[in-house]
């Protein structure tokens, strides 16, 4: 056969990523081409394990290869991912890839349920996820995962002590929930409550992370503050209900990221209990709170709008077991499955096209 590794990664160059709109080989996304008699072999890096796209993105590598080589070459395409990453050198959280804020206007909204669910998701998909629980005054994650009466081992290093983050459903947990008796409330001071955000950051062996979310607590506090004084943040989630107190409130969250002294990117909406679907009429919906609320809230502010969640009884059930729904079998998990999809892709994007958030230095 007449061709070259050369003529491969040219026939490759046609390819482009969906998301981002370059193509693979300049991405730096096609490593180890070998060509042979009558085989041709490469790996395609895709920036996610939980790449929605991937069997496209095969195909087309395929097809672009095929047209080069001809039908009787055979051609072997191994699909792996790196997940992308601005945070290069970072002092604090140095293996953390990508650290998102999921945030919402109000509590009540279902916001934890949401992050939980996408932390699950995430690491199904194959990638290293981290939780922290910012919401300090309410933590639930400890619920929503079966651990609530779990206890962190603290290690020495260099005369320093260390937390291990809890670890369940392949995801790492940090709460105060895990430090504080489960009936006893968290009477603290707004710079109490930071300092064990800013402790849950430097002071636990998060070790290796693609992502690491940060449930905060609701509306705009100290917590917010702290965590973007802290790190620099990849991007914010911003989760609503289609009602219109939850949307005004949502607005305000959304605008604080997008504040120039804080300059978060948000890489989009989550619009919870979208509607109503009763157990024993799934193909029914009910717009209980009202329609399309988050995506008209996307929209005003020039946002992606990730997707909707609908209220069903088996979420509520889910998290009150402590087992997400997303690990259940259903709608409800196929819905997770595919926003935890779109908020990776997000991400990449956003990686591919931003430069690197700043972390903030004095709020004025």
């Amino acid at each position: 056969m007449n061709f070259s590794e050369k003529d491969i990664l040219k026939a490759l160059s046609t390819v482009n990523d969906p998301d981002i709109q370059r193509d693979l080989v300049s991405l730096g996304m096609i490593k180890d081409v070998k060509v042979y008699n009558t085989q041709v072999a490469f790996t395609v890096v895709l920036t996610t394990p939980a790449c929605p796209l991937k069997a496209k993105i095969e195909k087309d590598c395929r097809d672009a290869v095929e047209n080069v080589v001809g039908k009787e070459v055979e051609i072997n395409i191994t699909m792996t991912s790196s997940v992308t990453t601005l945070r290069d050198n970072a002092p604090l959280l140095p293996g953390v890839k990508n650290i998102i804020a999921i945030a919402s206007g109000k509590g009540g909204v279902g916001k934890s349920t949401v992050t939980s669910n996408l932390a699950v998701a995430l690491a199904k998909a194959g990638a290293k996820v981290g939780l922290i629980d910012a919401d300090i005054y309410g933590p639930s994650m400890p619920v929503m995962f079966n651990c609530e009466f779990e206890q962190p081992n603290v290690k020495n290093v260099n005369g320093k002590n260390i937390i291990e983050p809890i670890e369940q459903y392949g995801v790492k947990i940090m709460s105060i929930g895990f430090l504080t008796p489960p009936d006893s409330a968290v009477v603290w001071r707004g710079p109490m409550a930071s300092s064990a955000l800013k402790q849950f950051i430097s002071d636990a062996e998060w070790g290796e992370l693609d992502y690491l979310l940060i449930d905060l607590p609701p509306g705009t506090s100290d917590i917010h503050l702290t965590l973007v004084q802290t790190v620099p943040v990849t991007g914010a989630v911003i989760v609503t209900t289609p009602q219109k107190v939850a949307l005004a409130d949502a607005q305000k969250g959304l605008a604080m990221f997008k504040q120039p002294q804080i300059n978060v990117p948000v890489l989009g909406v989550i619009e919870n209990m979208a509607y109503f679907t009763p157990e024993e009429l799934p193909d029914n919906k009910y717009y209980i709170f009202g329609k399309d609320g988050g995506s008209s809230l996307a929209a005003k502010f020039d946002v992606p709008f990730l997707g909707q969640i609908p209220l069903v009884q088996s979420i509520r059930e889910s998290g009150d077991s402590g087992l997400p729904a997303v690990l259940k079998e259903g709608a409800t998990a196929q819905a997770f499955q595919e926003l935890a999809e779109t908020l990776a892709r997000h991400i990449a994007i956003r990686n591919a096209s931003q430069n690197q958030t700043k972390r903030v230095e004095v709020i004025v």
